[in-house]
């Protein structure tokens, strides 16, 4: 399955706007709450510099795409129906949302941080946006919670317990999380439970969560009145959180104006006029163009880039069948970038392209380095790999 993506956050926050400015998809967008019912699937891209620049080839990319020396890679994205406080009790669209997000490795918290929808959706004044991000992590940690708690009701009067057969129902609750075992058992080492009750539980779903479920914060619309105070306060709010300042509106509307030929936009700080404007489009272009200079860019594809490469510690390779030519046996040069886990070993690697190949896995070489690599090799960052079979 490919890496999921899962775009969370309370109605109107600006979701399905997200999904359109990384994706260009035909998605609903209305300013009231539940606009989205069924979860809105698209495929956005994750950017990196492709290596046809570093070794001075043209690529011909056949998973991916390369523009101008940018690798643009493809995952998969969820935007789901919006969350409200007591989701978990069946408030909103209560479990449904909640259980959209099964599949997902990681999660954008789309936030209003202009502070004009309240806690439901509605148009307001002066909300805290800092109220969001307490109430959404607490909605995904009571889910959490719920899932352990059934499958450990008998236990919870035990004082003293097998780890291992703690650690197997736990895992067994939570597989269709797409959660592993080794996964359960490195968040119960942090968690450090002695004993099995319902604090005990909470704490262990909190910290399972954090680890399975990582999330960034994208601070969005941040291109209206009273979104800079409400995001510097936000930094100073939660530190050690990963917030990054943006406007899905501003990128979509950039990308449609380069869909249509109206300007040059590749998604960095500037954008050339192509054709001449009228007066409504020159103002709107005006003031985009002062909130990029501010911000350097929308902060969309900063976003997504981020949340992969940072929270969920992805690496680029590139499986090879001719290490000289750098091609696959069509002659296409690097005709494929692979997100992988940073770890990840060749045999990962292997099982990753196709099953049967991973089964027949001999070994790897090393097409910069020309060495013969084994199973256990950890990949680094656009490393170009050749997988050898039996």
């Amino acid at each position: 399955m490919s890496l999921l993506v899962g775009l969370v956050g309370k109605p109107n926050s600006g979701k399905s706007t997200m999904l359109k400015a990384l994706t260009l998809a035909d998605v609903k967008i209305a300013n009231y709450p539940f606009t989205t019912i069924e979860p809105n699937i698209a495929t956005g891209y994750v950017t990196t510099t492709c290596l046809c620049k570093e070794l001075n080839v043209k690529c011909n990319p056949q998973n991916s795409e390369c523009k101008n020396g940018v690798r643009f890679i493809p995952v998969q994205l969820i935007d789901v129906a919006g969350l409200v406080p007591g989701a978990h009790l069946g408030k909103g669209l209560g479990n449904k949302f909640l259980d959209d997000l099964r599949q997902a490795s990681v999660l954008i918290h789309v936030l209003d941080c202009s502070g004009t929808t309240d806690e439901e959706g509605r148009p307001c004044k002066e909300h805290e946006p800092k109220e969001d991000i307490e109430f959404l992590e607490q909605e995904i940690d009571e889910w959490f919670y719920a899932i352990l708690k059934k499958g450990l009701a008998k236990y919870e009067r035990v004082k003293k317990y097998e780890k291992a057969d703690l650690i197997k129902i736990m895992s067994d609750q939570v597989t269709g999380l797409g959660i592993t075992e080794n996964q359960v058992n490195e968040a119960l080492n942090i968690s450090e439970i002695e004993e099995i009750n319902d604090n005990t539980i909470k704490k262990f779903a909190t910290v399972l969560r954090k680890q399975t479920k990582p999330i960034l914060i994208a601070a969005n619309k941040i291109d209206l009145p009273e979104a800079e105070k409400n995001f510097e306060n936000l930094k100073k709010e939660f530190p050690d959180k990963l917030i990054i300042p943006c406007s899905a509106e501003l990128e979509v509307a950039l990308k449609l104006a380069d869909k249509n030929g109206l300007i040059k936009y590749s998604g960095s700080s500037k954008f050339e006029i192509l054709k001449n404007l009228d007066e409504k489009q020159s103002k709107a272009l005006k003031l985009i163009q002062n909130v990029l200079e501010k911000w350097k860019s929308t902060g969309i594809q900063e976003c997504l880039n981020r949340v992969v490469f940072e929270l969920l510690n992805y690496i680029v390779v590139y499986p090879v069948a001719n290490t000289t030519k750098f091609s696959d046996h069509n002659n296409n040069v690097l005709p494929d970038a692979y997100l992988i886990p940073n770890g990840s070993t060749a045999k990962d690697l292997a099982y990753k392209i196709h099953e049967d190949i991973g089964k027949k896995f001999i070994g790897a070489i090393d097409a910069r380095t020309g060495k013969r690599v084994g199973e256990d090799y950890q990949l680094k960052s656009n490393d170009i790999i050749k997988i050898l079979t039996r």
